[in-house]
């Protein structure tokens, strides 16, 4: 039976933390929300590209598509729409869904080189580090979403001032669930290069398959299988919740979604990081083994 060797740098008093008070535990958090922001603003790239991406949908494909695809007169619209106006919670999703992913980038990274190697070994809790994590990663993705909103008012799409504030829970729940379940899937890759498989079997399908481009009723006519996967993509939730919130309406079945899969991400994620039964305890065994 073999032993796992304690680390060095573990402090002497790692099994008590109940000296830790909520001062300390504010100062864990402000640094990695402090570092993720100063990342984000470092990395200019990141941010263009985060902006190209949707603006390229909304002034190519939605002028394209306008003529195409008609959409009539559904909740919570009162009105028929332009197309460029029915894609724009899409869009947001979109952003939410790419800044998650990429947060699970990060996360690889910084497990194995970064910063986040040396507080996963921290006598913080493991929880509380991987949610700080999440929370950062939803700041950055919300900034990039008002700032979209802010350039898509110019191009006709002109929710209330009460819309965009009703979008910011809406925008967080949904920013909470996609960066989980982009932590979730950065637990199981092992090496950046197998993040490209990622955004091919995860993203594309998630954002294709529901209501972010298209109207549900519209796949149901043309595809039922399609329209049932839609269904059982949480993503498009995600989207309708925003869709909703952003003319001051809530659609609960959509809210109760985006929370159970929100719990359950989460859970499915400190769980696979946890040392004792997650990654990194399938990790130490092989290294001990070897």
């Amino acid at each position: 039976m073999s032993t796992r060797p304690i680390p060095a740098t573990v402090p002497a008093d790692f099994a008590d933390r109940r000296g830790f008070g909520l001062g300390q535990y504010l100062v864990c958090l402000r640094g990695i929300l402090l570092r993720e922001g100063l990342r984000f603003l470092n990395q200019r790239e990141r941010f263009i590209s985060s902006l190209v991406r949707p603006l390229l949908w909304l002034f190519v494909f939605a002028a394209g598509f306008r003529q195409v695809l008609g959409v009539s007169i559904i909740p919570p619209y009162k009105t028929y729409v332009l197309y460029e106006v029915y894609i724009t919670p899409g869009l947001c999703g979109m952003i939410l869904l790419f800044s998650g992913m990429q947060s699970s980038l990060s996360m690889v990274y910084d497990r194995e080189m970064g910063n986040m190697r040396t507080l996963l070994v921290s006598p913080f809790p493991r929880w509380f580090l991987l949610l700080s994590k999440l929370l950062a990663g939803v700041m950055v993705s919300i900034l990039q979403v008002y700032i979209f909103l802010a350039v898509a008012w110019f191009w006709g799409v002109k929710p209330s001032v009460t819309g965009y504030l009703l979008a910011l829970p809406a925008l967080f729940l949904s920013g909470m669930m996609l960066c989980a379940l982009g932590m979730l899937l950065s637990s199981v890759i092992k090496q950046l290069e197998n993040f490209a498989g990622v955004m091919n079997f995860v993203i594309f399908p998630m954002y294709f398959a529901s209501s972010a481009l298209y109207p549900l009723w519209r796949i149901q006519e043309s595809s039922p299988l399609l329209h049932k996967i839609c269904l059982a993509n949480p993503f498009t939730y995600a989207v309708e919740l925003v869709r909703f919130s952003l003319y001051g309406q809530i659609e609960w079945r959509s809210l109760a979604v985006v929370v159970a899969c929100t719990v359950l991400f989460l859970a499915g994620a400190i769980l696979a990081y946890d040392p004792s039964n997650g990654l990194l305890s399938r990790r130490q065994d092989a290294g001990v083994n070897a």
